[in-house]
């Protein structure tokens, strides 16, 4: 069908966001069908309307040189049964998590993914995809966390984030202590940190460490992460030598 044919019914569909509009955009300029996915429609009283896939569908329209896309057409006789499909569509679906992305870019051999296995696999991190019975040192589900931190602090930097977190025996190795330990390591204002003793400050401390960056953090407005971060800067700080 040609994509400036098919309706959008606003009893039923949701109104378009900035987010929505900024999506749009980039799926125009780097449209590619390879990941394209047929908008789900249905024939309404004034046309055929888009049950889902509604951003494909405007991104199609917009573009200047597409004028036909597949479609999937499904039967039904009224506004209430495409509002129910459009539910449907949206509630019995499992989203695409963030690691799942990473294992599926790292079967692409994209370059990003496969330095944060390499950091990983360093580090002596062990990635998951779900919750595992039991934690491991090591293990983690963070993806996206040391994702950014190599974005922040490349290969080395972060290897050198998360050797302090596997030497402390961290199970899991969570997105808040890697932000906690690269703000003591990397931070000036912590720059009195004792480096060679964080790592057994972070175990000593264990979990009575996250309890008091609670309520640390919520006494002061400041996320966990960085009330997690003082306190363990306060426990390995550098003594000073009296004059």
């Amino acid at each position: 069908m040609n994509p400036t044919d098919l309706l959008v019914n606003e009893a039923y569909q949701r109104d378009l966001a900035e987010r929505s509009i900024k999506l749009i955009r980039r799926i125009v300029q780097g449209w590619d069908w390879t990941k394209f996915k047929p908008p789900v429609c249905s024939l309404g009283d004034d046309g055929m309307e888009v049950i889902d896939g509604q951003h494909t569908a405007i991104a199609a329209a917009t573009h200047p040189h597409i004028d036909k896309i597949p479609v999937m057409i499904v039967e039904t006789e009224t506004v209430h049964d495409r509002a129910a499909a459009f539910i449907g569509q949206n509630m019995d679906r499992l989203g695409v998590t963030k690691m799942q992305l990473h294992k599926a870019a790292v079967a692409a051999g994209d370059e990003d993914a496969l330095t944060i296995e390499q950091v990983c696999g360093r580090a002596g991190v062990t990635l998951h995809a779900s919750r595992p019975h039991r934690w491991k040192v090591g293990d983690s589900m963070a993806v996206a966390a040391i994702g950014a931190l190599i974005n922040r602090r490349h290969a080395a930097g972060a290897r050198r984030v998360l050797d302090v977190l596997v030497q402390a025996d961290a199970a899991p190795v969570t997105a808040n202590a890697i932000r906690a330990a690269e703000m003591v390591l990397f931070d000036a204002d912590y720059a009195d940190a004792d480096e060679d003793n964080l790592a057994d400050t972070i175990r000593g401390l264990g979990a009575a460490a996250e309890r008091e960056a609670a309520t640390h953090a919520l006494a002061h407005r400041i996320p966990v992460w960085r009330a997690l971060g003082i306190v363990w800067f306060r426990k390995c700080r550098k003594k000073r030598r009296a004059a």
